[in-house]
């Protein structure tokens, strides 16, 4: 059986190839069959690189078929690659199946020598043409090839310059272009050790191997891992005869799109440079000129392009991105592909052309995506004016903030409270620090990363952070940071970007975003104030709630979370963490309770905690009339309510050696924390099992709910609450507290004259809740996936730990292929996730199951949820739109994938 080619002409092919050809090669195929100018050529397959990644070297059949294309090229253009008389001049260019920044920079004009330089300066009449397309043949292979660092180049270059008396490369003769590359060559050799080869198949070669070497180069791994493409998929090469742009005054380079990437606007949008080549347009080398200039200095050539830009546009339904060279007046088409755009532009680009009928409104949601319409909710720095970088870090969560630097949760309460607008600053935050996130317009923290409590916690709220800023160090007795020689005290003005992860010193202004406050209710999508992206996220948005399957709810612990929630779209609460209503001042009622020294002290704090709860529940379930509530009953680990055990048994070790007295409350609370103290109270005394151990607790909680759900049914509205039990791991546990619960909810309802039932269901966020479901759903009206423990105990790691050590060294390996906290684990968490569900649904088909981890507001996991029939997802507030966005995605997605997608 014959062995699968490795190389195919452009004549073969099409744009569906792109596994094979890789994008760069399937869309030239695409338009060589569509008979638009490409200057011919030949792609070599992805499967290439794969076997040269796996071996090292080159395929022993890939010389051979290499040999046999060339042959082929050099009939169609009667021309000889290496001849110096009659030269063939081939490009040599990446093409991943996606496309990568991170990949090789194009070698042109491989196949110069001197001796075609000469012959090339003869034919043309031309010897300054010649000879810079020879220096520019160096200059790439140098520097793309042979590694050389560009700034070693740029030193050889600002030395010739300097000695020919020019400012500019386009300036030098003959004479200075010949010993420029003579220069770049003798740097070559040193650095390499080796002579410069003079063979052009070696040259070709050589830049075909670095292509594949490019598909590990750092920058690309780094670009792979953000956009999640797979490490294993390697690039195609693209091999093409070369067409000049610096040939004549009527010849240039140049990239065109059909519509404005950067707005969406509709018409032509791009630059042109006269007298260029390859790279010169995006180099900045020299300004551009825009289409309209080109129409009048190459109107043939611009009609041309119209033409075609029209043609491609119109065959692939989208907007594109075109490159083009004109060579002595003839227009040739070098590359196209679906043009990247902001987020504004696919917004409305997607609705242009589903109202010029090239597209379903369908496909338009399926264009565009949660994240991009998360960045038209954010608020954006303008950046127009003179700013001052001084420290970057992870950008852990969008928008931008403007505030005095505080160092205090309590101070930056106090001061937002009077009306200043402050940024926490933190070495890392805690739950205790709640009550300062909340006040704050960012915060920024020296360590951490994406799925930090600041970090979680502020993109729950909607709020700004940067986090693991490692440059900064943060001085929080001083009230101050350091950043290099630089010292930002308390009080000073910082503004911190979201988004880029980049801090400013002073207060930059800010672009408000129209988007958010048509989400928000705030604008009308049909009044003249409308911006045409907020009309396009109107129709799509609306387009993507007709669609979807999954109902989005929120993660909210307050009234005012539930009221921007519920403006958001959310259809119910998810989650409703009762214990974040017990932080901040009301933090003492939980340590009272721990170090209550009887049972009769605990009933009292609980009995003075009752009120609090009945007030919390009566403000959301207000909020969310008619609409389902579901209260997670306390799940608090004890660390997060006591003081820290080391930094306690310093302070009395101290007030001994003082001989300080020690009050009896401190030495209760020691003595408390000594006795409670848990090596790992992530895995400790917390949900369930507080509520078997202290009964009285949840019993509190479920008499508030009760009292609360009759409060506001006397108010007219419309209570639909459900009690979720934290962190069961087995039937019996709910089963003991099931009973306990309805006990409670009953003889509370005794006397009122009235009864409702309230759905008791269990939170799996274990593995063995996972595991054994099907019993579990024996006692339970409903499941919602706590996906963040779940993820925890599933890999064995700690959250806030494995961010700041191992994690960033195991995504730079490729040993997970990205932070399963940010982004569900579907082979692992997502197979305990499939089991519980198929275990519930075999034990009610129309088991009530839902999402309340934070992946609720993941795409990605959103898509995975669907196609399992979960119920709803859970999410942040500010995530709502988002979510259900995706879950329109998710139904169009799946139905364009065919009937063997949806059903996985």
């Amino acid at each position: 059986m014959p062995a699968t080619p490795l190389v195919y002409p452009f004549t073969f092919g099409d744009r569906s190839m792109a596994d094979l050809l890789g994008g760069k090669g399937a869309n030239l195929s695409e338009m060589t069959r569509m008979g638009l100018p490409v200057p011919p050529g030949f792609t070599i397959t992805t499967q290439a690189c794969r076997e040269f990644l796996a071996s090292g070297v080159i395929p022993s059949s890939l010389t051979g078929e290499i040999e046999s294309a060339l042959r082929e090229l050099e009939k169609m253009l009667d021309k000889k690659f290496g001849d110096p008389k009659n030269p063939l001049l081939v490009s040599v260019r990446s093409g991943a199946k996606f496309s990568m920044p991170g990949m090789m920079e194009t070698v042109l004009n491989v196949g110069m020598t001197p001796e075609v330089a000469e012959s090339l300066a003869k034919q043309t009449g031309d010897a300054k043409f010649a000879w810079d397309s020879y220096r520019r043949f160096i200059d790439m292979f140098g520097r793309i090839v042979c590694d050389i660092p560009p700034a070693d180049f740029k030193k050889i270059e600002a030395r010739i310059l300097e000695s020919h008396s020019v400012n500019s490369i386009q300036e030098l003769t003959v004479d200075g272009l010949k010993a420029l590359s003579q220069a770049l060559i003798r740097e070559i050799e040193a650095q390499t050790g080796k002579d410069f080869p003079t063979d052009p198949r070696q040259h070709l070669i050589s830049s075909v191997e670095a292509v594949f070497h490019s598909w590990n180069s750092e920058r690309a791994q780094i670009y792979r891992q953000r956009e999640r493409i797979p490490s294993d998929l390697g690039t195609a090469v693209n091999i093409q005869s070369m067409v000049f742009g610096n040939l004549s005054d009527d010849s240039g380079t140049g990239v065109a799109f059909t519509r404005n990437p950067a707005t969406g606007e509709n018409g032509s949008y791009g630059d042109y440079l006269d007298r260029a080549q390859g790279e010169d347009v995006v180099a900045g080398i020299r300004n551009t000129m825009t289409l309209v200039e080109m129409n009048e200095r190459e109107p043939k050539a611009f009609q041309e392009l119209e033409r075609v830009m029209s043609l491609l546009e119109n065959h692939y339904r989208d907007l594109c991105d075109i490159e083009f060279t004109v060579e002595r007046g003839k227009l040739w088409i070098l590359q196209t592909r679906v043009g990247k755009r902001t987020a504004e532009a696919a917004f409305r680009v997607a609705l242009q052309l589903v109202d010029e009928g090239k597209i379903s409104m369908d496909e338009a949601l399926s264009r565009i995506s949660g994240e991009q319409l998360g960045h038209l909710m954010f608020p954006q720095f303008d950046l127009a004016g003179q700013v001052t970088e001084i420290a970057r870090g992870i950008p852990a969560s969008a928008g931008a903030a403007v505030g005095e630097v505080v160092f205090d949760s309590r101070r930056a309460f106090d001061l937002a409270r009077a009306g200043h607008k402050v940024i926490l600053v933190r070495r890392e935050t805690s739950p205790d620090d709640l009550v300062g996130m909340v006040a704050s317009e960012g915060i920024l923290t020296s360590r951490g990363g994406k799925t930090s409590h600041a970090a979680v916690v502020a993109r729950g709220m909607g709020k700004t952070a940067i986090c693991g800023t490692e440059s900064i160090s943060v001085d929080e007795r001083a009230n101050l940071f350091t950043v290099g020689a630089l010292t930002v005290y308390e009080g000073e003005v910082i503004s911190i970007d979201g988004t880029s992860g980049i801090v400013y010193l002073g207060a930059l202004p800010t672009i408000a975003s129209p988007v958010t406050a048509y989400l928000e209710g705030k604008l009308d999508a049909n009044s003249p104030q409308a911006t045409p992206v907020v009309k396009a996220v109107d129709r799509i948005l609306q387009h993507a709630d007709a669609s979807r399957v999954l109902r989005v709810r929120t993660n909210a612990d307050t009234p005012e979370d539930a009221v921007r929630a519920r403006i958001l779209g959310a259809e119910g609460v998810g989650l409703c963490r009762t214990e974040h209503m017990f932080l901040g001042p009301r933090r003492a009622y939980v340590e009272s309770l721990i170090l209550a020294e009887n049972e009769e002290a605990q009933r009292g704090i609980i009995a003075e905690m009752e009120p609090l709860q009945r007030g919390d529940f009566v403000g959301i379930m207000m909020a969310m009339s008619g609409l389902p509530v579901t209260i997670r009953l306390l799940d608090p680990p004890l660390h997060e309510f006591l003081p820290n055990i080391a930094e306690l048994s310093a302070e009395m070790a101290r007030a001994e050696a003082l001989g300080e007295e020690i009050s009896p409350r401190q030495q209760a609370v020691f003595a408390a924390v000594k006795r409670l103290h848990e090596s790992n109270p992530m895995l400790g005394l917390r949900g369930v099992r507080l509520g078997i151990l202290i009964p009285e607790l949840f019993k509190m909680q479920v008499r508030a709910l009760v009292h609360a759900c009759l409060e506001v049914r006397k108010l007219g509205h419309n209570p639909m609450p459900e009690i979720m039990v934290p962190l069961v791991a087995t039937q019996r546990e709910l089963l003991y507290l099931r009973k306990t619960l309805e006990e409670e909810i009953a003889n509370t309802l005794t006397g009122t004259g009235q009864h409702f039932d309230i759905p008791i269901g269990s939170m799996i966020e274990t593995p063995r809740a996972a595991m054994t479901a099907g019993k579990i759903a024996d006692h339970a009206d409903f499941f919602s996936f706590g996906t963040n423990d779940l993820t925890q105990m599933t890999w064995a790691f700690s959250r806030d730990d494995v961010e700041s050590s191992f994690l960033p060294r195991y995504l730079d390996l490729e040993l997970v292929p990205f932070n399963p906290f940010e982004s569900l684990d579907q082979d692992g968490v997502g197979l305990l996730v499939r089991i519980a569900t198929e275990q519930a649904r075999a034990h009610t088909s129309d088991f009530k199951i839902g999402v309340c981890g934070e992946h609720g507001g993941d795409p990605r996991s959103i898509h995975f949820f669907h196609s399992l029939h979960l119920d709803y997802v859970s999410c942040s507030p500010f995530r709502v739109p988002i979510a259900r966005l995706e879950s329109g995605r998710a139904v169009v997605l799946a139905n364009m994938a065919g009937p063997a997608s949806s059903s996985t």
